[in-house]
């Protein structure tokens, strides 16, 4: 048990200038905490030396003339403007032992009432407050390689584009450049529907399974497929670069043959994506095609058993470019109500229609708002009518922090796969035929959201909205 009484300047030991030996200035220090201690078993009102009077604390210093300072347990006592504490402390025993020391600098009565004292700005601690959380060093390697995947893949087409022109600054290269890029504009690779590029062992590759991980993504099977049919696999929502669609109908990292056996994909994308050097490659051995018509009309028609792409599906992302300008966090607003062009290829070529919902695609992202900056959003509208996709200013993390950058955040992706909608082929499709099936989709999409949105969607703040 501790006890401590403070001695302040003000007169508390007579005896203090006349007995400038140790002794006998403990001994006075511990007769007046003892006579205060004693009385009524409480707590001492100990003596307070704060506030200040008129009465000089300090003889008048003659010239020539140095004071004798006392000394307390071998160390020089400060002048007699300083405090003293002493401590009481007792056992259970009822033992006890008094000490004296030097009061702090926070105990000290302040005595510079009227200096001011101003002091600039602390160094580094803006970066206390910092909204920029960077990552810790001790990552595991296995993250670090996902980051690494997942941050080629986004790259890619920067990436190799950036090669192709350094390339073009060294004259050696263009004999071979010339004619690469003449085949590059006229090839039809892309939409021949042949596949020839497509290579199996590189969409099998384990970095794939890196790439599905990092955020991580699963992908769910709602029925069974027949290998017998067509199928086209509408995919929702856009996001912002797609990720999900990647992932699941790209590669192999989710199992998309183990849970579809004897149905060969292909994702399709923009047309003008093979008309770009070295990433054209790229995408043909990832099995992707262009999404325009006649492309869809190419796969959907050849291979399979029989030769007329029985076995084959084509997985399409509906909401396109437009979709992506409403990717926020969340939410989930789908442009489909006017998108039809997919029904009709589907009667067209006899395949069946296969929702596909992405729980977490829109959470990859952030985005500026269209209500809080509408010029932005009339802006980027109006690039994408002109040139069939648009920019949105989004941002995410980055490789090194959790704040800021274009890769995207570790959030779940969960891809479920719908119900197949038998379709009747027709040469010319009848619009009352396209609204039934449009409108039977519909439901299907919503019917997967509805059933799967609390196990997959526990945080959004809105429902599902169907528009334009």
């Amino acid at each position: 048990m501790a006890t401590a009484a403070t001695l302040g300047p003000q007169q508390p030991f007579p005896e203090r200038r006349r007995h400038q030996s140790p002794k006998s200035y403990r001994e006075a220090a511990e007769e007046n905490v003892d006579s205060v201690l004693e009385q009524e078993n409480q707590v001492p009102e100990l003596y307070s030396g704060d506030g200040k009077d008129t009465t000089s604390r300090s003889p008048v210093r003659h010239k020539h003339k140095k004071s004798r300072s006392a000394q307390v347990n071998g160390q020089a006592k400060e002048d007699d403007n300083s405090e003293i504490i002493v401590e009481r402390y007792e056992d259970k025993d009822g033992e006890h032992l008094v000490s004296i020391k030097q009061a702090l600098d926070g105990q000290r009565d302040r005595r510079r009432r009227n200096s001011v004292l101003l002091s600039g700005r602390r160094a580094g601690a803006g970066w206390e407050k910092s909204h920029i959380h960077f990552a810790p060093l001790s990552v595991p390697l296995k993250r670090r390689l996902q980051t690494l995947v997942v941050l080629g893949h986004t790259l890619s087409v920067a990436c190799l584009l950036t090669f192709f022109f350094l390339l073009c600054a060294i004259p050696v290269t263009w004999p071979i450049l010339l004619p690469y890029v003449v085949y590059v504009l006229f090839s039809s690779a892309g939409y021949s529907g042949n596949l020839s590029y497509r290579s199996d062992f590189i969409r099998s590759m384990r970095i794939w399974s890196l790439f599905a991980s990092y955020f991580p993504a699963r992908l769910h099977r709602s029925a069974v497929l027949p290998p017998t049919r067509k199928y086209i696999f509408g995919y929702h929502p856009h996001g912002i670069i797609s990720h999900g669609a990647f992932a699941a109908f790209a590669t192999e990292a989710l199992g998309f043959s183990q849970l579809f056996p004897g149905i060969k994909n292909t994702l399709l994308t923009l047309d003008s994506n093979f008309r770009v050097p070295f990433y054209r490659e790229y995408a043909l051995t990832m099995g992707l095609a262009s999404v325009s018509r006649e492309s869809c009309e190419n796969i959907l028609s050849r291979g399979g058993p029989n030769g007329e792409g029985m076995g084959r599906g084509i997985t399409i992302v509906v909401g396109g470019a437009r979709e992506s300008l409403d990717a926020q966090p969340q939410y989930l607003r789908l442009v489909l109500k006017r998108r039809k062009g997919f029904v009709k290829l589907a009667i067209r070529t006899g395949a069946d229609l296969v929702p596909v919902l992405a729980f977490g695609e829109n959470e990859l992202y952030d985005q500026l708002q269209p209500e809080q900056h509408p010029l932005i959003h009339k802006i980027q509208l109006v690039v994408k009518k002109i040139m069939g996709f648009t920019v949105p200013l989004f941002h995410a993390r980055g490789v090194f922090n959790y704040d800021i950058g274009m890769m995207p955040y570790r959030r779940p992706l969960n891809i479920v796969v719908g119900r197949p909608i038998k379709v009747t082929q027709a040469d010319k499709p009848a619009d009352d035929y396209v609204d039934e099936l449009h409108d039977v989709y519909v439901k299907e999409l919503e019917r997967i959201w509805e059933e799967w949105k609390d196990e997959f969607a526990s945080e959004r703040t809105g429902e599902l909205q169907i528009v334009e």
